[in-house]
């Protein structure tokens, strides 16, 4: 009997192991490990930032599904990962022990890097539905009293499609409650422009979104760096092309909420070879650690350098799409490894985005995700917003059913029409 443990039960961890269970030996043991007892759709947190979901219809307890797969599941964080000795230490001092390990644990948000930052202090998140749910709450409050917004992405931000969502969905609530005149609103990013989304755009993500803040009269500072946040204001550094300083500004809000930079949970930082300084791991194009090539990674947690050097650092996205590739991948190379074989299943790392702004949204496919790319593509329209409501009642019932097989993303694909740019 092989002992597969994988590590985080996010949008990557709770398929992985699906998907496992399907490619393992019967005889062969599946336990995944999370610090929470659920799973959440974290693409949905936006809405949930205006008060538009609440947090029962983005999660789905994990216990009764895994163990209907045959999968243990144990609800506990890790303190500490050692590879060395294929164990697992958790915040309660049980120890796991495995023989081989996936790591899908997603980030660790650091917000800690700037003074005055995050739902702790002077600004909201929809990184976590917590946190989310604690924004949609106090939502109704700010537009009870609306003032200034300044939304953004802080340096070192790599998910920035979120920063946009947010942005464009408040607008639109706003309007439907009938005082957007009453609320100025600034884009803040360390992007080098608008529509980068830490790819190096993709098509003409930056024309098109752009265009989308013109229409809003949505004003936009990009290269910058944030200094701090105070009760009422941001104060940042906008940089030159070479990181020189250009200027600094001080813009003042009633309500703010900024996307934080990555780094890896403090279980997995340090040690060398596994994890490169912020604590991603460092995997090969298998999704397998150089150093410990009975541990795979997948999702948010891995290490993949930025395809260009930018003014203020920016990181690179996974997105759900690119993610479900690694999964997949990993799902029939992790048995080829347990049979003596060679890894094979490489993922396609081809990013594609829906981005909804409350009724309408953009659409974008990189294939791959950095460039240069064999498939660039945009588009728009009210078909993104439905293209997203479906997209998030096929992954919470594919974690409910416990599906691992891909007929539900070929459906999705299918309406979506991309598959004729697979060809």
């Amino acid at each position: 009997m092989t002992h597969v443990v994988v590590l985080g039960a996010g949008l990557g961890g709770a398929i992985q192991a699906y998907e496992l269970r399907e490619t393992l030996a019967k005889s062969d043991k599946i336990t995944v490990i999370s610090n929470k007892s659920y799973f959440q759709f974290t693409p949905s947190n936006p809405w949930a930032g205006v008060g538009w979901r609440k947090k029962e219809e983005l999660i789905v307890e994990l216990e009764p599904v895994m163990s209907k797969r045959g999968i243990e599941f144990i609800c506990d964080g890790a303190k500490k990962l050692h590879p060395d000795e294929n164990r697992i230490v958790l915040e309660s001092g049980r120890e796991v022990t495995y023989d081989y390990l996936v790591i899908a644990t997603g980030p660790d948000l650091a917000f800690d890097e700037i003074e005055g930052f995050g739902p702790d202090a002077y600004t909201a998140s929809v990184c976590h539905v917590e946190h989310a749910e604690i924004s949609g709450n106090n939502w109704d409050a700010f537009c009870a009293n609306p003032g200034p917004i300044v939304i953004g992405a802080v340096q070192g931000a790599s998910c920035f499609g979120p920063a946009y969502e947010y942005l464009l969905t408040i607008e639109t609530d706003l309007r439907r409650r009938k005082i957007r005149h009453k609320v100025p609103m600034t884009f803040v990013t360390s992007e080098p422009y608008i529509g980068h989304l830490g790819l190096g755009g993709v098509g003409d993500t930056k024309g098109m979104l752009e265009s989308a803040l013109r229409d809003r009269d949505i004003k936009w500072v990009t290269n910058c760096k944030i200094d701090k946040f105070e009760k009422d204001k941001v104060q940042f550094t906008e940089v030159n092309e070479d990181g020189s300083e250009k200027a600094k500004h001080e813009e003042e809000f009633g309500y703010s909420m900024f996307l934080p930079a990555f780094r890896g949970i403090p279980a997995l930082m340090g040690l060398e070879g596994l994890v490169n300084p912020r604590g991603f791991v460092i995997v090969d194009e298998f999704q397998r650690n150089p150093k410990y090539q009975n541990i795979f990674a997948i999702g948010v947690c891995i290490a993949i350098a930025p395809p260009v050097i930018t003014p203020v650092p920016t990181g690179v996205p996974k997105t759900g799409f690119m993610i479900e590739s690694m999964v997949t991948a990993t799902a029939h190379n992790i048995p080829d490894v347990i049979a003596g074989k060679e890894p094979k299943e490489m993922a396609t790392w081809n990013a594609f985005c829906l981005a909804d702004f409350g009724n309408r949204g953009f659409a974008f496919l990189a294939m791959p995700q950095n460039p240069p790319r064999n498939k660039n593509w945009t588009s728009s329209g009210r078909w993104v917003h439905w293209a997203k409501l479906a997209f998030e009642w096929y992954f919470i019932r594919k974690v409910k059913k416990g599906v691992s097989e891909p007929w539900y993303e070929k459906r999705i694909m299918k309406m979506l029409k991309i598959t004729k740019l697979q060809k």
